[in-house]
């Protein structure tokens, strides 16, 4: 996968949106990997470096709310985008309070779609940035107070 390009997850079980869906955001500067079930996205998701994922919320087997808490719980950068034909607000809060970055209504102009994973990595990125940042300060303030084996000791807890 190409360093300068967002990698992005598509899941959803309709495969001609999945194809779709596939071409246009490729053709868009993404790289995507897109599977037709949520097992597989989480198979997907720990073989390739991902940023977004968007996830159809109605599928047979592990539907979307499943397949994003597995996601967030094994890759916490990861923002993942829910992009549903079955949606209620009920349904978006909930989905929100377990870390979906957005719910968006099938269909959603490509415009928004963009918007809303542009916003969402930029997302990805910033809060990888801030807990880096965070560990910096904490290997700082112990250069100053430790010996360089317990540094050592602590970076090791720290991966």
């Amino acid at each position: 996968m190409a360093k300068d390009k967002i990698n992005l997850l598509i899941v959803d079980d309709e495969e001609l949106f999945l194809e779709a869906m596939s071409k246009r955001l490729e053709v868009r500067g993404f790289n995507v990997i897109a599977v037709n079930r949520g097992g597989k996205a989480i198979e997907a998701a720990r073989q390739h470096p991902l940023d977004i994922a968007l996830v159809d919320l109605k599928m047979p087997g592990m539907d979307g709310e499943a397949t994003l808490e597995a996601l967030k719980r094994e890759h916490e950068w990861l923002e993942v985008v829910i992009l549903t034909g079955h949606g209620s607000v009920d349904s978006a809060v909930e989905l929100t309070k377990k870390g979906a970055y957005s719910y968006l209504q099938k269909p959603c102009e490509l415009e928004r779609l963009l918007e809303v994973l542009s916003e969402a990595y930029k997302k990805r990125v910033m809060n990888k940035q801030k807990i880096e940042e965070g560990k910096m300060n904490e290997i700082l303030k112990m250069a100053d107070s430790r010996s360089p084996l317990d540094i050592l000791r602590k970076l090791k807890d720290m991966e």
